[in-house]
């Protein structure tokens, strides 16, 4: 892959490897270092490649293993390191879902990101994250059914919440 193609492939999924990074990092911040980074070491790497039809698909694991390099360095600096405030969500229509998202083990976090909002494929995600099919279907639907659950929660505290005000 030459480097205008590779600069076309990366274009075309800038928003798609920050939502992915989103999934994984909690800062807007974080998730912005690690998508320039995923490129730039893509970019570097990019004779590794050995099929130019899974650009994307290998654009992709590079961001995941960046983002997951991030959250080590930061457990590393904690203890000396203090975390800004929550970031408000970009878009107030999908608070919820986002808060939801947020609240899931981030293998299903990851893997409900790349099936549902990036429409990855099973076999895509599984190559991805270097799991069986299997095992991604397993996390779909667990994932799914923890969504479900902590979506009814919020959706009962609201709720509540309504009720107080009344």
């Amino acid at each position: 892959m030459d480097k205008e193609a590779f600069a076309g492939v990366v274009l075309s999924s800038t928003d798609s490897l920050y939502r992915i990074s989103k999934s994984i990092l909690k800062y807007d911040a974080d998730c912005e270092d690690a998508v320039q980074e995923a490129i730039a070491t893509g970019f570097g790497k990019l004779n590794t490649l050995k099929q130019e039809a899974y650009a994307r698909t290998w654009l992709t694991r590079i961001l995941i293993h960046e983002c997951y390099s991030l959250l080590k360095k930061r457990e590393k600096s904690a203890a000396i390191w203090t975390e800004p405030e929550e970031e408000a969500c970009s878009s107030a229509d999908y608070a919820d879902l986002y808060e939801a998202l947020s609240a899931l083990k981030k293998e299903y976090r990851l893997t409900i990101v790349l099936y549902y909002l990036e429409g990855y494929s099973i076999e895509e995600i599984a190559r991805i994250m270097h799991v069986p099919a299997g095992t991604v279907k397993s996390r779909l639907s667990r994932g799914r059914r923890d969504l479900r659950s902590i979506m009814g929660r919020a959706q009962c505290e609201k709720e509540e919440d309504y009720e107080k005000e009344l």
